[in-house]
């Protein structure tokens, strides 16, 4: 953990950055911030996979908490669909840190990331096929939950991404599934950050986490915001030119 009593701002700031981006994207769109995150963390920061997982999840407990909230108060929560996906979740989370502390499972993101990518051309072409769609209950979510929270775990972000865009995918409304997916994160990083816990300590904890817990906080009601402003078309496309990009860039990374 770290010592608050010799913190050098400095050296915070460039986490509080990422924080703060990777929410605001987040908040808006149900997605990116543990891909965001951990990707900065790993790729530019040197910080180590299972650690770049536990802060990120250790940050997105009150991130995810104050997003949570945001999205509440605008109402941008389905309680049902919550409840159904939230309990899958957590199973899949904590077999995924066990995963992850114990053997290397990133081998499979090349083909995690190539599925997701086709996910996000699909919803290109279903926002701009259906300039008003129409939107109803979603048929699989229990194993949404559970491959979203397994994969959320060991490959440091992937709830939002697997979640909310087979839900969308599935005909949900895109305000209401954005703030569900957002809100059920809450439950599925306190319990993902208790098995880290459990597995790597404290130690796992860094400078790292306090910055990305910070700017995350800041970022959190202004996601909220926007996804409750923005209409569900543009919506649709912007969650899948995000989903598309961010999925492309690391097929491209993990094939160099």
């Amino acid at each position: 953990m770290p010592d608050l009593a010799t913190l050098d701002l400095m050296a915070v700031l460039p986490y509080v950055l990422v924080g703060f981006a990777a929410q605001l994207v987040d908040g808006a769109l149900g997605m990116a911030f543990g891909v965001i995150s951990s990707t900065l963390l790993v790729s530019v920061l040197g910080v180590a996979p299972a650690q770049a997982s536990a802060g990120v999840h250790l940050a997105e407990i009150f991130t995810t908490g104050a997003s949570g909230a945001s999205h509440a108060f605008f109402r941008n929560i389905d309680w049902k669909l919550f409840l159904r996906i939230v309990v899958p979740g957590v199973i899949g989370g904590v077999s995924g840190v066990y995963v992850l502390t114990s053997i290397h499972a990133e081998d499979a993101r090349p083909f995690v990331m190539a599925y997701l990518a086709s996910i996000g051309l699909l919803l290109l072409y279903r926002a701009w096929r259906f300039p008003t769609p129409r939107f109803g209950d979603p048929r699989v979510v229990a194993p949404l939950g559970l491959v979203g929270g397994f994969l959320d775990a060991s490959g440091g972000g992937g709830w939002g991404p697997v979640v909310t865009s087979n839900l969308l995918l599935q005909g949900t409304e895109p305000r209401k599934t954005i703030g569900t997916v957002s809100a059920s994160e809450f439950v599925l990083t306190l319990s993902i950050s208790a098995a880290f816990i459990v597995q790597l300590g404290f130690a796992a904890f860094t400078v790292a986490t306090l910055g990305l817990l910070v700017g995350g906080v800041i970022a959190a009601p202004l996601g909220a915001f926007v996804a409750h402003r923005i209409s569900p078309r543009p919506l649709l496309m912007i969650v899948g030119a995000v989903l598309t990009l961010t999925s492309g860039f690391s097929i491209w990374r993990a094939l160099l």
